[in-house]
């Protein structure tokens, strides 16, 4: 545990990563792209179709935004090697990812990541930890930056004085807290995972047995084989680029996730949107067992020109995601 004789906080917060590499190719792309449910209900989707296929002769296909968070997964477990620090991983909780998107992710690259400790703090059985990680693309340009909070049962009280531990690299109001509106929802997008989701979205790069091996399931307390967190948030994003976006992944400029309760795969996610301005709020929740599983918000680049008229005028407008076509109602 972080508790042990040999642990120092200051000497973990300063520790030097060493610098990985993400390669990845169209094949990885696509497989991602399946593997948070795109084209699932209809693989001739006009909208998503682009993420599998190049469709209507275009050169490349083109990758989802949460594709940023692959490249930050070999982050978290390198903490083991940090002399005096030692936890179970089994008995680690992944608790949010906030990720900042640059510029758009190509269809294939070797990416260049450079991690560090960006927060620790002792909750005294438990401790809270934060990596940062900045990409790099092939010609050196930032593409991306990851922050993935983690909550570390029984690694807690390493503290030496009274005021329990805490460090933060980054502003504490740079992740605000996400407030669920109480008004009804801009728009809502429902959408069903398959009962081997979590099988096909390991191909990514997560092989937790959490998430694959029914006796490591039971033995952490769930029934079976739990869905990523990830892979939810990959499903969330991607209802809020079909249903604000008009389709166009690119609007993406920031998001964050916290997950709050498991998905079981087969289960039916239904993931609520506000737009409050070029943010949109959201969270989703299992239609099955009505529980909220997923909260956050995407912040965009821009808004469609007839968002920004609802926007100025608060003009009704009617969103279809099947389709992806929003209007004003009434037309």
């Amino acid at each position: 545990m972080a508790n042990s004789s040999g642990f120092n906080p200051e000497v973990f917060i300063s520790h030097q990563f060493p610098e990985t590499t993400y390669t990845y190719n169209e094949r990885d792309a696509a497989i991602y792209a399946l593997g948070v449910g795109a084209c699932a209900r209809d693989a001739l989707d006009e909208n998503e179709l682009k993420y599998l296929y190049h469709k209507d002769g275009q050169q490349f296909i083109q990758v989802l935004p949460t594709f940023a968070a692959l490249v930050s997964l070999e982050s978290i477990p390198n903490i083991s090697t940090i002399p005096g620090w030692q936890y179970d991983t089994r008995l680690l909780l992944h608790g949010q990812q906030y990720i900042e998107i640059y510029k758009p992710f190509p269809s294939s690259g070797c990416i260049k990541n450079k991690s560090s400790v960006s927060g620790l703090h002792d909750k005294g059985k438990a401790a809270i930890l934060e990596v940062e990680t900045l990409s790099y693309d092939e010609s050196g340009e930032l593409l991306c930056m990851n922050r993935a909070t983690t909550y570390l049962r029984g690694a807690g009280g390493f503290s030496t004085s009274s005021h329990p531990f805490s460090y933060s690299k980054h502003p504490t109001n740079q992740v605000s807290a996400v407030k669920i509106p109480k008004s009804q929802p801009f728009a809502v997008f429902e959408d069903c995972t398959h009962p081997s989701q979590g099988l096909l979205y390991r191909l990514s790069g997560d092989y937790n047995p959490l998430h694959s091996d029914p006796l490591f399931a039971e033995v952490a307390g769930f029934s079976r084989p739990i869905l990523h967190g990830l892979c939810t948030l990959g499903f969330a994003v991607r209802a809020i680029i079909r249903c604000i976006c008009r389709g166009d992944p690119n609007m993406v400029k920031s998001i964050l996730g916290r997950f709050l309760l498991h998905v079981y795969p087969g289960e039916t996610l239904i993931t609520e949107m506000w737009l409050e301005g070029s943010r949109v709020v959201y969270q989703v929740q299992v239609k099955e067992r009505k529980r909220t599983v997923l909260s956050g918000y995407v912040d965009l680049n821009r808004l469609t020109s007839l968002l920004l008229q609802n926007t100025a005028q608060d003009l009704p407008i009617k969103v279809d995601c099947s389709s992806g076509k929003v209007t004003l109602a009434g037309k």
